[in-house]
Parts: C-alpha cells; structure tokens; sequence
C-alpha cells in the first residue's frame, strides 16, 4: 500500500513559469525512493510542495498528494502543522544553516517532542538525550546542552536527523544528507537511516545527486531533469541498463580508474531555466541521441516492462531504433592518450615538503596565557614532481587544508622546510614571498565564498596579475583574460559578469582561471569539486586533466572523494590527525591499502556496482587535535590496536619501492 501518492503535481512561479512540470510517483510503508538529477532539476521544490513549505513568489498550481489516507493540498494551515514533522519530516541540506545558533540542540529537538508528542520538562529532555544517543552522539546527556556551534558537521547532521524523529514521522525526507560529508561520516549517517527504517517502517523520500549513494539505499529511482521526471525504475533496472540519454550520461560521467586515460563523458552545458524550453525535448540542447523530432514536439510518458517508465522519443511507438546519431557520450570518450606513461623516471621535483609543522597556541585567561597547542599538521614530508597530482585524502579536521595553506605560506608553519624549485619559502619577509607567489596559486573548495560579488569576472582575474605586474597594460591583459577564459571553457563576453550570474561549475572555472592568470607551476586545489553535480564534476576533471597536459603544471588534490582520486591522482597521501599515515602510487593505496585507516575509508566508498569492501566502522569521531591521544593517533579507533600502538608512535617503514605506511602492523 502507498504511503505517498502524488499525482499530475505542477509548482509554479507566479507568472506562470513551471518549476515542478506535472509530476507523478508512489512510495510504499518502509520503502526507500530516490530523486535523482542535477542542480536545478526541481528535486528540493518538490519536496518543499509536498510539506507545502513554498517560499515567496511559488505556488501550487496543480496536482494531488496524498500522505497515508489524507490529501495534503486540502488541508487547513492548522492541520498541516500537525503533519510537518509529525506524519511527515525532513532533514535539509545544509545542517548549520537550518539549525538556530542561539538555541541549544536539546530545546530544538524538545520543541518538536512537545508539538507532536506532548512531551514537556524532564520527560522531554530525557527523550531528547535518548534520540541523540540512537543517532550515534556520544554522552548524550551532556551533549543534549550544548549548541550547534559545538559539534561538527556529521554531528550536526546526526542532530537534524534527531529532530526530525522526534515526532515518529511516518515519511521522512532527506534532502542532499550527506553532500559534502567525509566517507566514513556519509556511511555512517546512510546507515543510521537504514538503522531507523528497519526498526520503525518508515518511508524514504531520499534527494541526491549521488550515483553511489542511489546504489546503497534506494528501491525505487525517479530520474528528474528540468521539473520533469524522465525516467522511473526499481534500483536494479536503473544501474542494470539506464534507457534515457541523461541517465546514460550521469553514468558515463562518473570517474573511476577505468576511465583514467580518457576524458570524461562530461554533459555539455548546464539544466535549462524553467520555462526557457516550451516545445519538445527538454534535454535535446544537451543529448548526444537527439533528432529533429526531439526538438518539435515534447514526447509522452512511455510505460514499459515490468513497471518501468521513461519519457523520450526513442521508446515511443515506433521511435525505436530512431535518433541514435552522433553518440556524444562514445565522442568524448575518443582517446587523450592511449596508456598511462611509465612513471619512471620521475620528472624532477617541483615540491619538497620536510618535517612541516603548523601547531596554534591555546590561550586563556585574562593575560591569554599559552596553556597548550592545536598540532593541526605535526610533522608531514611529501614531494610533488614537475607536472604530476598528489592526493591528499583524509576526514574533515585532520589538517589537509592547513597543510595546503602553510605550503602557500598563507599560514606562517611552526617548523619544518617548504622548497619550490628548489628555493626556500620558509621564513622568507613578505617582499620576498610576494616575488613567488606567481609560481603557487590555490583553487578554494566554495567558488561562492571565493569570489568577490562586487566584482566583474574580467576584475577578479585581473587583480592577481596587476598585483604582480604581469602584462604590460590593461589592454594586454584583457587579452590574456580572453585566453584564460577560453582555456578554461568560458565565453569570453563571460568576462563583464559578475559571479552570482554563472552556476556554480561556471564560477569554479572561473576560480582556477584565476588560479592560472600569473602562470604558476602548483595548483593545490582544496575540493574543488565538492557538492558539485556528477556532470559538473566530470567537466572540472576534465579540465584540470587538459591544463596539466598543455601547461605542465603540478597538483596538490585535497579531497574526500576517492573516485576522483582513482581517476585523476598518480600519488596518493593518507592524512591522520595532522600525519601522513600512508603514502604511494594511486594503484598500490587504492587497490592494496596497509594501513587500517586507509581501508576503513575505502570501504566507506558507495560503489554503484555493488562491489565495494566489507564495511570496517569506525569507533568514535576524529580525536581533537589540541589533545591527541598517545602513541599511534588512530589507536583509539583502531580494531587491530594493542598496547604497544598506544604507548609508541609508528615510525615510517617502506612496503614496496613507492609505498609507506606508518602503522606497527604493516
């Protein structure tokens, strides 16, 4: 029996443009369905129709849904409060923003228990400690007091999904979860919703762009693009054999090792604005399979077998067959290179990292008496070769962002030597430092944040060169500019912009066309791709791959993502509470990892061939940096631990020629 019908829903604009186009689907007591699709495509709108939670200018304009036995668009304001996180809940996207930061976590999740549950006083903070504790927050008790502010991001994520079960809701919706969490956080948020619907039936309504995640929790899939759902299906049917073109080409675009040697199938261009495509297709601008019809006339929803549906021209009555054209996605796949080159002989090193430290004094008191250090990188060596990637993956806290900045000197390192070519950064006067900061740029994981909002593209990028006297005059500039822009895949009449008019793989494009306006050697690119959608990944791979190809330029990769990591890395360092904990060639680590932190967060990966490791979970959250436990750092958590990982720190010991590993059992 369906828990959720929604039938013919239609959300609209007030001028009468569609957001949410006529839109069908069903999901079953304890049944998990997954909305699938880029950035744009309408995934977050229509859950924010269902809870009739519309912001201004939006409307509902048409359509029923139906939420176990009663028709949500017929209820008074009064009874839908009683179904907002009662009968129905939802977790958002991003947890910081959605909880208050002047309440305390237990007075936020005490205001739902005594909405939908009655619940007041002791016996609500006595409950409110209890849905902690079930989400996985260690001395809850205590926790229950203290504010957003006080807990990480997986925390703070744990602490949303409490909220939302407060009032037992029968439907629970979960918008983009686990966007840009670390793996072993992603896995263990996906497993306490797993945990929740086995013990309680509840429904899943999940939203997300990630094809792994999709693959380890969905039963149900509804593909979504430009307000429509385009194509319906059991999880099996999805990833067996994907029948519309842009379900074909998220697959396509999505890295992994196989695909190393070779562009991605990136998507070209970007979802079009709601109702900027009135007639035909909606995907044909961007469909490598589209024929004349596709842009004539707007086909149906076509019902196939075993209850699958999709809505394109070739599974129409007779458009079989028809269409197939020019292949865009086995176009693109046409060779960059034909095999990877023999890493050996090693180009010469560009980078030479020894014994860096970065430790921030803890003070207190009235006098800010030093009463401690924050080790946030302690002791890290590493090399980059000329025109050759480093990955550095990790957890969130454990220094990898620190570390790229110190390497910049943007942070002053506490001790320990950075060369460049060869030349010494360490202690230089910033007249100095400021002569070689054109051969070091960085790339920032938000291009939201990074990019001033006042300023025209054709200013950002020429700030940096102004500042280190690049080019003779504005109008040499405004040359480069243009060659930068078309460099990294942008229109140059893009350049008299401002940021907020691009999507947001536009405005990271427009971050590393920053990054490469002064010519520089090293890129250390902090996430670059995270949060972004699977098409807009494969496009920012892609161009970094051509850049380093063309320009010969070095990369330090800072990511969670390990099958970005797989495509795009020839080396790969594991960083642990401030330490490299293993470090070699991107085959050796990825595909035969020593240490147990690596293979924990290997196996955290979501795989969507269903061939991923048995999962190791990890005991606890990352220790504090300030107050790091003795001996080997990952001892805590560790289920190989013995007495002597906890007495003394591993030193380094090679495995194979390329490969290390600091751990007492390797």
């Amino acid at each position: 029996m369906s828990l959720l019908k929604v039938e013919n829903l239609i959300t609209q604009l007030h001028n009468g443009t569609r957001i949410v186009d006529d839109i069908s689907f069903g999901i079953l007591a304890g049944e998990t369905f997954a909305l699938l699709g880029e950035s744009g495509c309408g995934k977050s709108m229509t859950a924010l129709s269902l809870l009739r939670l519309l912001p201004d200018g939006v409307v509902h304009a048409g359509g029923t849904a139906q939420l176990d036995g009663a028709e949500l668009f017929g209820l008074r304001e009064r009874e839908m409060c009683g179904v907002r996180g009662g009968t129905a809940a939802m977790i958002f996207q991003e947890p910081a923003l959605s909880l208050n930061p002047v309440l305390t976590v237990g007075q936020q999740i005490a205001e739902a228990l005594a909405l939908h549950q009655g619940l007041r006083g002791a016996a609500a903070q006595q409950r409110c400690a209890e849905l902690l504790a079930q989400v996985g927050i260690p001395d809850a008790a205590r926790r229950v007091a203290e504010y957003p502010f006080q807990f990480s991001g997986g925390m703070k994520q744990r602490v949303m999904i409490a909220m939302a079960l407060a009032g037992q809701p029968k439907l629970l919706i979960a918008d983009e979860p686990t966007t840009a969490l670390d793996v072993t956080i992603q896995a263990q948020v996906l497993q306490l919703l797993r945990d929740t619907q086995d013990a309680t039936g509840m429904s899943l309504l999940l939203i997300t762009h990630d094809l792994g995640v999709v693959a380890e929790m969905a039963h149900r899939v509804g593909v979504m693009y430009a307000g429509q759902i385009v194509e319906q299906a059991s999880r099996e049917q999805l990833f067996a054999k994907p029948l519309h073109p842009y379900t074909q080409q998220l697959f396509a675009a999505l890295p992994d090792a196989a695909r190393r040697n070779q562009p991605l199938a990136a998507i070209p261009g970007s979802v079009p604005p709601p109702g900027s495509i009135t007639r035909g297709c909606r995907f044909a601008p961007r469909c490598g399979k589209a024929w004349a019809l596709c842009s004539e006339q707007t086909p149906e929803w076509t019902v196939l077998e075993e209850g699958r549906g999709v809505r394109c021209h070739l599974y129409e009555e007779g458009g079989r067959g028809k269409g197939e054209g020019k292949n865009r996605e086995a176009d693109v796949a046409e060779s960059v290179s034909g095999s990877t080159p023999s890493p050996f002989p090693l180009p010469p090193s560009l980078l030479q990292v020894e014994n860096l430290q970065v430790h921030f004094p803890i003070r207190k008191g009235i006098l800010q008496r030093v009463i401690g250090q924050v080790k946030a990188v302690d002791g890290v060596s590493l090399e980059i070769p000329q025109g050759r990637t480093l990955a550095l993956v990790g957890e969130s806290g454990c220094g990898k962002t620190t570390l790229g900045k110190a390497l910049l000197q943007l942070i002053p390192p506490t001790a320990g030597s950075v060369r460049l070519a060869g030349r010494e950064l360490t202690g230089l006067a910033a007249r100095e430092l400021r002569t070689r900061r054109a051969a070091m740029q960085m790339v920032f994981q938000d291009p939201y944040a990074s990019l001033n909002p006042k300023m025209r593209v054709a200013e950002i990028l020429e700030e940096g060169m102004a500042a280190l006297n690049i080019g003779s005059g504005s109008a040499a500039r405004q040359t480069l500019i243009d060659t930068l822009l078309d460099q990294v895949g942008l229109a140059r009449g893009a350049k008299w912009r401002y940021p907020h008019e691009f999507s947001g793989g536009q405005r990271q494009r427009i971050a590393i066309a920053r990054a490469l306006a002064v010519s520089p050697q090293l890129l250390i690119c902090d996430e670059p791709t995270s949060a972004l959608d699977v098409s807009v990944q494969a496009q920012i791979l892609n161009l970094l791959k051509s850049l380093q190809q063309e320009l010969n330029l070095s990369y330090l990769f800072i990511t969670h993502n390990l099958a970005v990591v797989e495509y795009l890395a020839h080396e790969v360092c594991v960083m642990y509470l401030g330490r490299i904990v293993e470090h070699g060639k991107a085959e050796e680590v990825l595909r035969a990892p020593r240490h147990p932190y690596t293979q924990a967060l290997l196996s955290a990966v979501p795989r969507i061939d269903g061939k991923g490791r048995g999962r190791i979970r990890l005991d606890g959250d990352l220790p504090s940096p300030a107050n790091p436990p003795p001996g080997c750092h990952f001892a805590p958590r560790c289920a190989l631990a013995t007495a002597r990982c906890r007495e003394a720190s591993p030193e380094e010991r090679n495995v194979a020629a390329t490969h290390s590993v600091r751990c007492h059992h390797a």
